[in-house]
């Protein structure tokens, strides 16, 4: 589904990413880890058309997707779930999901039902400012309003990061519910979130993918992967 090669990433003179090769298959769920400051959040955000790569490739079913805007990005599936959690603070619940709705083309009761579905006390907040949620509601109304349309490959950066345990099963659970029907790349900390959902991990340091783990017993191995971290 997705495909990248040889990407390098620059901010003005400093160079940030290194000749990244990395592959989503349909209905995987991707996670990439690392320590801060590898680069994962700018690989993200190049993949989502907010940075503009050097050089190297981006391809999405077959197609070069290197410089579109974001935008045309959105419209061929790509959902980007930023890790500052930012919403429209002052509009309700359901209004950020009806914005969503609107940017795709879908009607707003079949977005809002979508995303109650998703976790069902967002009905119970329905008219509260979304600026009142705590974090770890709001990230879950940021994964609801990237569901809006047709989206096919969610890229999520720190779901997990800073929030409580009982939150972060509430968001393994969403996750979870949704793996094989869409395509994923997280980048997360979590390793607990990470061993129990990744169908492939990538391991990064210094702007560069140094291990791939496909391997099931790989994948579930925390104390291997926390020596990354």
């Amino acid at each position: 589904m997705l495909e990248i090669s040889q990407l390098h990433v620059a901010y003005g003179h400093a160079h940030v990413i290194h000749g990244i090769d990395l592959v989503v298959k349909p209905g995987e769920m991707v996670f990439i880890v690392g320590r801060n400051g590898a680069g994962k959040s700018t690989l993200l955000k190049t993949i989502a058309g907010l940075i503009k790569p050097a050089s190297g490739g981006i391809r999405f079913e077959g197609r070069s997707v290197v410089g579109e805007a974001p935008e045309k990005l959105a419209r061929s599936g790509f959902r980007f779930v930023a890790q500052d959690k930012k919403v429209f603070s002052n509009l309700s619940v359901r209004a950020n999901i009806a914005l969503a709705a609107h940017g795709s083309g879908t009607p707003v009761e079949q977005a809002w039902s979508k995303a109650v579905q998703l976790y069902p006390k967002l009905d119970e907040f329905r008219e509260l400012p979304a600026g009142r949620l705590s974090g770890g509601q709001r990230e879950i109304l940021l994964i609801g309003r990237a569901l809006t349309g047709t989206p096919r490959l969610l890229l999520i950066d720190e779901p997990t990061e800073g929030l409580a345990a009982i939150v972060i099963e509430d968001i393994f659970r969403i996750l979870n519910g949704m793996r094989h029907t869409l395509s994923f790349i997280i980048v997360e900390q979590n390793l607990s979130v990470v061993t129990r959902l990744a169908d492939r991990i990538y391991v990064m340091k210094e702007g560069q993918i140094i291990r791939e783990i496909t391997h099931r017993g790989e994948l579930t191995d925390t104390a291997q992967l926390e020596a990354y971290l």
